[in-house]
């Protein structure tokens, strides 16, 4: 990483997104302080894994990057400029309850394309191609919200991914799915990083982020408390913790 890791990236250009960063961020909630001066960035293609216990603050800092919450203190910028809705399509978020419209797979698809500006001539076939890289377009006229859970999970996923992101923010997008399905949403997170994407990985479970990370940012009681290489992390984090988390300790 950079020595400033927070810094715009001057190769980019103005219609860009990465790096995206938050630079001391801090949100409270009834005199309660729930993330407190965080500061984070992704920039690169790979995976970093956002980890901690429940209520570590991990859902309110991606909520933030994502330009869905506004902080109380610090900023958050996206190619050095604050978040707009003119790129929101190049930041895919994708939440543990999928949002589905009341449309078919394909059509939920299509829709994001035509939010991202895809001219209409083009958004059937980058429709059916999104659905087909997660299996789903044997399935492409079935209404979204009678789709499984795994389901809806990977439709939720591959129509963020539709538009080309250059980011992808997911909030526990395995969380209560089975193994099969969680296989297939881990399956399209890799697909994405290889493609170039930078993704941030809310997660609790360490061992999917043994498989899928590159980085791992681990937060507790809404402060950081560590940001290292994933080999680097599981190696060995510091004391405290983040050490005790890894370990399965109860952190209080």
């Amino acid at each position: 990483m950079p020595d400033d890791p927070l810094a715009a990236d001057a190769g980019r250009t103005r219609t860009g997104a990465l790096p995206i960063a938050g630079r001391d961020l801090s949100l409270g909630r009834d005199g309660r302080m729930l993330v407190d001066r965080v500061s984070l960035a992704v920039g690169t293609p790979g995976v970093t894994a956002l980890l901690g216990p429940n209520g570590a603050g991990k859902s309110l800092l991606l909520r933030m990057m994502a330009g869905l919450i506004a902080p109380d203190g610090g900023a958050v910028t996206w190619a050095g400029r604050s978040p707009d809705r003119a790129r929101a399509h190049l930041v895919g978020v994708v939440f543990h309850r999928p949002v589905m419209l009341r449309r078919s797979a394909l059509d939920n698809v299509r829709f994001a394309l035509k939010a991202a500006g895809v001219p209409r001539s083009e958004r059937r076939d980058r429709a059916m191609a999104a659905l087909a890289s997660g299996g789903l377009d044997p399935l492409a006229s079935t209404p979204a919200r009678v789709l499984s859970g795994g389901e809806q999970q990977r439709l939720a996923l591959v129509r963020a991914m539709a538009t080309g992101p250059e980011a992808l923010l997911l909030d526990e997008a395995t969380a209560h799915l089975d193994p099969a399905s969680a296989l297939a949403i881990e399956t399209l997170v890799l697909k994405a990083r290889d493609g170039g994407a930078a993704v941030l990985l809310v997660t609790h479970d360490l061992t999917q982020a043994r498989r899928l990370a590159d980085r791992v940012v681990c937060l507790h009681g809404g402060g950081l408390e560590a940001d290292l290489a994933a080999d680097a992390f599981f190696r060995g984090p510091p004391a405290g913790p983040a050490r005790a988390f890894v370990e399965g300790r109860l952190v209080a």
